[in-house]
């Protein structure tokens, strides 16, 4: 169990910015309504139990909670969202997917297609870049708990198959059905999680070594995740630690 892509480092302080800006809300708040679309009961809609589960992991007061479902259901307003998945490339062919949530199709496919187009990437068809991918569970841990032996002994029996430590945060994974299962061995284990929720893990990394290309590339992946429409953004993207360094720098 190792192996850590630096631009997982990236990701996850991307993740933490996120969280600081308050998007996760809207996120959680759309995906919360999508789920429940397919039924307002999470006993037996195992999407909105996650969904309710990941908005709680980051603290979303519960009348925020219930107020999504009530929408869903017509009783507190309107709200249709359809998911969308975009799938193209940035520079030096780094693949990407992205996940939307959406009211309007036509507008978000404008959105993504000027977003790549801004950034020098280009969109896809269908199929192009998503068989690269896995859905994956994944949990962070940082701290004194990312201990990669600690870690196996709490969540491998809930089906955990990968743990990648580095620099003092722990990056748990597992097929996507055993993320309840997860989540609820570490929450038993009093360990608390900075991220958790289910992810699209590339079989293998496109390493960027060129600067200008890998800025290029951090640029288009930021632009995509401040759209209002996006709810996740996935890449095989990672680059030597001293472009990494060269880009932060500057």
């Amino acid at each position: 169990m190792s192996g850590h892509s630096k631009w997982a480092n990236i990701k996850y302080k991307k993740a933490a910015a996120d969280r600081k800006k308050g998007k996760i809300f809207s996120r959680l708040t759309k995906e919360i309504i999508a789920s429940a679309k397919k039924g307002a009961d999470p006993d037996s809609n195992v999407r909105l139990r996650q969904a309710i589960l990941a908005a709680k992991e980051v603290n979303m007061p519960n009348i925020n909670i219930e107020r999504a479902i009530k929408k869903a259901s017509g009783e507190d307003g309107s709200a249709s969202f359809e998911d969308i998945v975009y799938e193209g490339y940035a520079p030096g062919g780094v693949a990407i997917l992205v996940e939307c949530l959406t009211d309007n199709r036509n507008r978000t496919a404008a959105e993504i297609r000027s977003t790549f187009e801004k950034c020098n990437g280009n969109l896809a068809g269908s199929g192009a870049v998503s068989w690269m991918f896995k859905k994956k569970s994944h949990f962070v841990v940082v701290g004194e708990n990312a201990d990669e032996e600690k870690l196996m002994e709490i969540v491998l029996d809930a089906g955990a198959d990968d743990i990648q430590c580095e620099g003092g945060s722990a990056d748990i994974y597992g097929p996507p059905e055993c993320h309840e299962a997860i989540s609820k061995a570490l929450s038993d284990a009093k360990i608390a999680t900075e991220e958790s929720g289910v992810t699209q893990i590339p079989d293998n990394y496109n390493e960027v070594k060129d600067v200008s290309s890998a800025r290029q590339v951090l640029a288009l992946l930021d632009a995509l995740e401040e759209l209002d429409d996006v709810q996740a953004v996935f890449s095989n993207f990672d680059a030597p630690q001293s472009v990494l360094d060269q880009i932060a720098g500057q």
